[in-house]
């Protein structure tokens, strides 16, 4: 055990530890790492209160994706208690027009045909162009996707569909914050994440080459070093 800051790095929709295995190791030198397993939930409050439940006083958090959208609702419900926070791959809108439609229509996928068939239509538009199908990376997104079952999906699924407007709890927001996103993530475009820079003024933002959504994973040394100067 560290006796540094305890810094929480959240998964998003279908991840599990391995998306933060490159930064769980090359922070674990300056931080007290800690992933936690929020598949068990079916509210992103629900998540959110499950990681505050055991955390300590203080502590820095990640998030990733849906991750992300967890961090921010422990930040409104626990603001003083945090130090340091990073979105990475994100948004802050509510639910938009069609997005019921087409998360159902992947949870039907994943009942019907399995994680498997859902994986191979919910990766590839996830990850960066140049990231080659047979890769090892991909294959790891693959076994990571698989590892998870149509009932995780569908209680993720419906925490999304009833998450609150996060974008309330940016002006709120008086910690560093780390904002970063891949540079060709079409789930999560940059543009949503200048939105965020832009309602956060102090905020510190980057962008991650030849990556799209999954950039811990596509472009680990780039998100752990970003992660580093935030925490230091």
């Amino acid at each position: 055990m560290t006796d540094n800051t305890v810094l929480f790095l959240i998964p998003g929709l279908l991840c599990d530890d391995y998306v933060w295995r490159h930064q769980a190791s090359g922070l674990a030198d300056i931080a007290d790492v800690r992933i936690p397993d929020i598949t068990g939930f079916s509210s992103i409050e629900a998540m959110a209160n499950h990681i505050l439940h055991d955390a300590p006083t203080a502590f820095s958090l990640a998030g990733h994706s849906m991750g992300a959208r967890v961090a921010l609702e422990m930040y409104r419900a626990a603001p003083e208690r945090i130090e340091k926070m990073a979105l990475l791959d994100t948004g802050t809108h509510p639910i938009r027009p069609g997005e019921l439609e087409k998360r159902m229509s992947l949870l039907d996928m994943a009942r019907q045909n399995g994680m498997h068939a859902l994986a191979a239509q919910w990766l590839p538009p996830m990850v960066s162009h140049e990231l080659a199908p047979d890769s090892v990376i991909m294959a790891d997104l693959f076994s990571m996707v698989e590892r998870m079952t149509p009932e995780i999906f569908e209680a993720q699924i419906i925490a999304l569909l009833g998450r609150r407007d996060a974008a309330e709890v940016l002006p709120l927001i008086n910690c560093p914050l780390l904002v970063g996103v891949g540079r060709q993530d079409v789930w999560s475009p940059p543009s949503q994440h200048e939105d965020i820079v832009a309602a956060v003024p102090h905020s510190q933002y980057v962008v991650f080459e030849d990556s799209g959504h999954m950039s811990p994973v596509e472009a680990p040394e780039a998100v752990t070093a970003a992660l580093r100067g935030w925490l230091s």
